[in-house]
């Protein structure tokens, strides 16, 4: 499998190849289509399952990128539904060591999940939109 484009300009995974045509499918939707083999364009350096992964939304796939484990999609959660909550308030409420909490709570900001804020004048971190939109499609 391949990653083309269209003479639409969309990108495709290429399917099937014949001699004078090819069936190509739309990563977002799934629909497949037919085009002539001159009208596509190899989308060199880019992998078919990257192409691929684009059905699912951007924010749900940073959700899944950077959460490890059940344990730290929890976290996730809980910061989507309760946030923003303060350090000191994550490490009473749930079984995690500080350095676990931190590390978690590093991936989560480096992936644009979390952003660092004041609570109760205390340190603390909040879910970002992309977070609450990414937890909310994968609550589908």
């Amino acid at each position: 499998m391949r990653t083309v484009r269209g003479p639409d300009g969309r990108t495709y995974l290429l399917v099937k190849r014949s001699s004078d045509a090819s069936r190509v499918r739309d990563p977002k939707t799934g629909e497949e289509r037919h085009f002539p083999n001159a009208e596509l364009e190899d989308v060199g350096g880019e992998s078919p399952l990257e192409t691929a992964a684009r059905a699912v939304p951007e924010s749900a796939r940073r959700v899944l990128v950077a959460v490890p484990t059940e344990q730290a999609l929890g976290l996730l959660v809980e910061l989507v539904e309760r946030g923003p909550l303060s350090v000191v308030e994550l490490m009473d409420a749930y079984d995690l060591c500080e350095s676990d909490l931190h590390g978690l709570l590093t991936e989560f900001k480096i992936a644009g999940l979390i952003e660092e804020t004041r609570v109760y004048g205390e340190r603390g971190y909040e879910a970002t939109a992309v977070a609450h939109e990414g937890v909310s499609y994968l609550r589908r």
